[in-house]
């Protein structure tokens, strides 16, 4: 894997083109499977030799890993800044789900993949960064969750359960939607606000 060029200009296309090769990749492992597509097939359906792609990635490996990081970092980014911009509770909630559904359909070749590897992330000191962001996220949800039932009092009897549904139900979006389909992202995202704060 070449070196992240210093120059500036020249780190910029580095960066762009980068992101470009896990943007086609989460495509290619979303239809084919990750553990299906071998790196010549990859390249490939990339439309690039096989030495480019090492150019990037020491592996495929670490173009899942790539693949996560793309994924969860810019949600991450999203939901702290709308949560730090304070308002009722049930309406960040609310907000959050938005952004998150909307996400979710946006990256939903990254979901799908995440899914379909969920059980190789769960282990390995190379996937920590991987775990860590996606608690991260589930932190941030489970303090607005709670935040927002509290304000409206209601409870559940197992908080966690509620977390875990909610977990469940974005999620699996990406198994479902499809672009032209009768709801809008918004749409789906209050429609789960309202199951979970229904009285």
């Amino acid at each position: 894997m070449a070196p992240r060029p210093e120059r500036a200009v020249l780190r910029e296309r580095y960066d762009r083109r980068r992101a470009q090769v896990v943007l086609g990749a989460a495509r290619v492992f979303a239809r084919s499977g990750y553990d299906q597509t071998s790196v010549p097939e990859l390249a490939d359906a990339l439309g690039m030799a096989a030495g480019a792609l090492y150019h990037y990635f020491g592996g495929k490996e670490e173009l899942l890993i790539a693949i996560c990081d793309q994924l969860m970092e810019p949600l991450l980014v999203q939901a702290r800044a709308l949560l730090a911009a304070g308002g009722p509770p049930a309406e960040r909630l609310r907000a959050l789900l938005r952004v998150w559904v909307a996400h979710v359909i946006e990256h939903r070749d990254h979901m799908l993949v995440f899914q379909q590897e969920r059980h190789v992330i769960e282990r390995g000191e190379q996937w920590a960064g991987v775990r860590e962001n996606r608690k991260r996220f589930e932190r941030l949800l489970d303090g607005a969750l709670r935040e927002a039932r509290e304000a409206r009092v209601t409870r559940l009897a197992d908080d966690r359960l509620l977390l875990s549904a909610l977990l469940g139900m974005v999620n699996h979006t990406a198994q479902w939607h499809r672009p032209r389909g009768r709801l809008s992202a918004e749409e789906i995202a209050d429609g789960y606000a309202e199951l979970v704060l229904k009285e």
